[in-house]
């Protein structure tokens, strides 16, 4: 079945390429930089297709014939509404790797849409939220009545150049946290706490991460937090932040701070990842104070998005096809997914 990944020239897309192609498997590779795509695909000796995503019916008409779209193109705050939208015209599987909450919103909110086209619409197919998904799955399976839960994580290596335009978008946005079964906006670096690694205590502050929308649809547990690891001068720095307000928002400072991730951030490189792990914890309690915890360990962040999400194209290509719709990884995968994927360990 002919496959798409779509940013194949991005950060992470090329790294997914790479990987496909050294499986054996074939994909188109797509994107809008003409010179970037078709020299990658001609390197790799894979097929290629440019076109960009401004005009929706041209975008439907490149998907013609594809069975999936593994979409790598940030940020998907731009870009996933008018891909989703070509891939339901196309009647074409829909994948990507964000981790933003109005993302899978907005991705969630089609899901009849989906249904009737035939098509599985799963965001979040990479490290944003495959094991904080399927750890949250692991522990509401353990505690079914759990009323709220706690993630956080600690990822080494540094981010993308498509992750740090993501975050320099959610400082305009503030925090989220789920309260009572609502997406709440809440202040930067509203919570600080700290979580025990290896012996030592890692401070850690809330942050908008995807979990906060996908966690309640995989578990339905109503209060969820998600902390991310910081140094304590960043949870002060953030703090002093909250009084720019809708500044930080603004498109003209957006514009600057992003031309400077542009200048300065390039991602990890193939060492520095081959170094650097993540931590996930995960702590879910009931009504009545009933807790049970359990933590994740998994290769650096980006490597593990490239194995989880050409895992997941595996499943979509395979003969026995899903229940169309909106899924979360642990809901089509099962919550255990995660710990087939390469040097992934589950701790209590």
């Amino acid at each position: 079945m002919d496959w798409m990944i779509y940013g194949a020239n991005g950060y992470t897309g090329e790294m997914t390429a790479r990987e496909a192609a050294a499986r054996g498997l074939r994909p188109i590779l797509a994107g809008r930089n003409r010179t970037a795509v078709e020299a990658l695909a001609a390197e790799l000796g894979l097929p290629s297709r440019v076109f960009g995503l401004d005009d929706v019916q041209q975008a439907s008409e490149a998907l013609q014939g594809m069975h999936l779209v593994l979409h790598c193109a940030g940020p998907f705050s731009a870009t996933a509404a008018p891909m989703l939208e070509a891939c339901l015209a196309a009647h074409c599987h829909y994948l990507d790797i964000t981790g933003e909450i109005d993302v899978f919103a907005h991705c969630h909110a089609q899901d009849a849409r989906a249904i009737t086209a035939g098509i599985v619409v799963l965001p979040g197919a990479g490290f944003d939220v495959v094991p904080t998904d399927c750890l949250s799955a692991m522990l509401a399976r353990e505690l079914p009545a759990a009323q709220s839960l706690v993630l956080a994580f600690e990822a080494g290596g540094g981010p993308s150049p498509g992750t740090a335009k993501t975050s320099i978008e959610g400082l305009g946005k503030g925090g989220r946290a789920r309260i009572d079964g609502e997406v709440r906006r809440v202040p930067l670096a509203w919570k600080s706490r700290t979580f025990e690694r290896d012996g030592e205590a890692r401070c850690a502050m809330t942050i908008p991460w995807g979990d906060v929308f996908t966690a309640y649809v995989s578990t339905g547990i109503p209060n969820i937090e998600v902390y991310m690891g910081v140094p304590p001068a960043t949870v002060t720095r953030l703090r002093r932040l909250r009084m720019l307000g809708p500044l930080l928002g603004w498109g003209p400072v957006q514009a600057v701070l992003k031309k400077q991730v542009a200048k300065k951030v390039r991602g990890p490189s193939e060492q520095r990842r081959g170094k650097t792990g993540c931590v996930v914890w995960g702590e879910v309690r009931d009504a009545a104070g009933t807790e049970v915890k359990k933590i994740l360990r998994t290769p650096n962040g980006y490597e593990l998005t490239v194995t989880a999400s050409l895992g997941i194209v595996a499943r979509l290509l395979a003969t026995d096809p899903p229940k169309p719709g909106f899924h979360t990884p642990s809901m089509l995968m099962g919550e255990d997914y995660v710990l087939t994927l390469p040097g992934v360990s589950l701790e209590d």
